[in-house]
């Protein structure tokens, strides 16, 4: 009542604008409508698939067109053990598929299928479920859900579909590496390029060639670095996995001379975790290059880069590093964290 009688109006709180991002809804429809969807089991386009569900040991339950692309599935169980994993997803976590059982075993349901394709030697597959499959094994089931589909290369797109467990960069390197080798004999003629959908980002290749020998490698430290310099081939697979050897080899030569800097660092005095990530920065021959969206262009062909970081780590001057030079590094990662 005061703030009335002196003509002040009370103030009243600034409302709040959302800065979430809202999601785009399509205009235009796309996909199947209800009447199309259902099929048969006795659908022509799944036969073979149904009777090596049931040769293995399974049970057809059910066939439909999948909404979106209209590609045909099979509703199946199939026993556990005629189920693999793909030979070259990331390896199994025995942590996650014994804690992931565990809840299964809470909720009293194997609620979600794994995703199945046909293997090498007329098998089956699973590039989306390896963890499910190790906690239906760890619980002592027989069948195991599954959505069996007749596309093999289904396969090859694990990446976009192994969501059970988030992948770290060790994990997807390693994955996209194994999946290149595989494609390599598959298909020895194919460009790299052809498949850039399936390895997602060149830099994984490089770096899973390293962990191939160095698993302790640490990656992301590179990643601002190669991200910029490492493009998919014109070359075809064996040739350009071949190339890469070469890059993961130059790599772990500049490794060798980033850990001789940081010793010598840290004989100076200093402490932290991004004692690494900083001297990598300061050998990065682009790390004044701003990367654009979309941009396909290297900032420096990765052959010339790989040797001017390396010159550069070689060159590394522990004595002229400032303590607010490592305070600055460590304040920008931990805003990238």
């Amino acid at each position: 009542m005061a703030s009335k009688k002196r003509g002040i109006r009370a103030k009243t709180p600034a409302r709040r604008v959302s800065t979430r991002k809202r999601i785009t809804v399509a205009r235009q429809a796309r996909g199947l409508g209800a009447d199309e969807i259902a099929l048969a089991l006795d659908d022509a386009a799944l036969t073979p698939l149904v009777d090596a569900v049931r040769k293995a040991g399974g049970a057809p339950l059910g066939a439909y067109r999948e909404p979106l692309s209209g590609k045909h599935l099979l509703l199946a169980t199939l026993p556990r053990d005629a189920v693999e994993p793909t030979p070259f997803q990331r390896d199994l976590s025995p942590t996650h598929a014994k804690r992931l059982a565990g809840k299964i075993d809470e909720a009293g349901a194997f609620l979600d299928p794994i995703i199945v394709v046909r293997g090498e030697g007329g098998g089956f597959w699973t590039p989306n479920g390896r963890h499910r499959l190790a906690a239906a094994k760890v619980l002592g089931m027989q069948q195991v859900t599954s959505l069996v589909s007749p596309d093999e290369q289904l396969a090859f797109r694990i990446l976009a579909l192994n969501t059970e467990k988030a992948h770290n960069l060790r994990d997807r390197a390693m994955e996209v590496i194994r999946m290149a080798r595989a494609l390599a004999k598959r298909e020895p003629k194919a460009k790299e390029i052809d498949y850039a959908a399936q390895l997602e980002s060149a830099e994984l290749l490089t770096f899973g060639i390293v962990y191939e020998d160095e698993s302790r490698f640490a990656a992301g430290a590179y990643a601002p670095f190669l991200r910029k310099v490492d493009r998919f081939s014109e070359r075809t697979l064996p040739v350009s996995l071949r190339e890469r050897e070469g890059y993961a080899s130059r790599l772990r030569a500049i490794d060798v001379e980033v850990r001789k800097a940081v010793a010598a660092l840290e004989k100076r005095g200093f402490r932290s975790p991004y004692l690494r990530t900083f001297v990598v920065a300061r050998c990065n021959p682009v790390r004044f290059h701003k990367l654009k969206r979309g941009e396909t262009k290297p900032a420096m062909p990765i052959a010339e880069a790989l040797t001017r970081m390396l010159a550069a780590a070689k060159k590394f001057d522990a004595a002229a590093v400032r303590q607010q030079d490592l305070a600055l590094v460590a304040a920008v990662a931990s805003d990238a964290d």
